[in-house]
């Protein structure tokens, strides 16, 4: 398939999300305007883009306050998690330690502990965020990792094992290109967390320009369309994180998309 191709199947396969978006939104638009539904129940999307105009100054500052938390957050959850996959997947201790760790992190209620942590750092620190969002993302990422290194063809590692690879060339030639795509996948789950985390975390301190904030407020205040423009503003910034994770890992794995095209015919 020509990469002219390739845009023109991709074009079409974005076509429908797209209809269907647009009609979702004219149906919401008529449809409320016309059973007269209260602004503080659901505003129409008319008032919201209004909102999201007048209120452009405080809520570009806000995302782009919220969007440095989600960073830096994921930032620290994905390098320790991909430390720990790859301690876990080359000793066993490591592995016995390492992963119940992880499962039992990963059953506490993080959000829970925002007030804690507000309390140790500070209401507008944005470290209570930042630490949110790394053990958020630390566990799917350790957990994809150790999957991804221990997933390897036996028959591969018999074949470096034949020439005397030693224990870094198989990681570095083996093992690591094996955990990409597992790895990858961790990410994408991953940015889609940060911004959750980064969000909720704001809900108790941050600026009051913060996402998270702005929202509460806006919605304690009864400027429900403003709370909306809020909410769509962290809904954009989340589409984006996770479309950078695609084009990263559409960049650093060229073959799978060769993969994709030869299975597409």
């Amino acid at each position: 398939m020509t990469a002219l191709a390739m845009r023109r199947a991709r074009s079409l396969d974005l076509a429908p999300p797209v209809v269907v978006f647009v009609g979702v939104l004219v149906f919401w638009e008529i449809a409320f305007t016309i059973l007269n539904v209260p602004a503080f129940l659901i505003p129409r999307p008319s008032a919201i883009w209004t909102s999201l105009q007048n209120e452009w100054p405080t809520l570009s500052k806000g995302v782009v306050y919220t969007a440095s938390e989600a960073l830096g957050g994921l930032a620290l959850g994905v390098t320790l998690g991909t430390l720990a996959g790859l301690a876990a997947s080359r000793w066993m201790i490591a592995r016995a330690t390492l992963v119940p760790f992880g499962t039992a992190m990963s059953a506490v209620p993080i959000i829970a502990l925002a007030p804690i942590m507000i309390n140790w750092f500070g209401f507008e620190s944005p470290l209570p965020r930042v630490t949110i969002v790394g053990l958020m993302t630390f566990f799917p990422t350790m957990v994809n990792s150790v999957r991804g290194l221990t997933s390897v063809d036996p028959a591969a590692l018999e074949l470096m094992a034949s020439y005397a690879a030693s224990e870094r060339e198989v990681l570095r030639r083996l093992r690591i290109p094996s955990a990409m795509p597992y790895w990858f996948t961790a990410l994408r789950i991953a940015v889609t967390l940060a911004v959750i985390g980064a969000v909720v975390g704001e809900f108790f301190g941050g600026p009051r320009y913060a996402i998270g904030i702005y929202v509460t407020d806006s919605a304690g205040n009864f400027r429900f369309e403003n709370a909306w423009a809020a909410i769509v503003m962290a809904c954009a910034l989340g589409i984006v994180l996770y479309l950078a994770a695609v084009a990263v890992e559409r960049l650093a794995m060229p073959w799978q998309r060769r993969r994709e095209a030869a299975a597409e015919g």
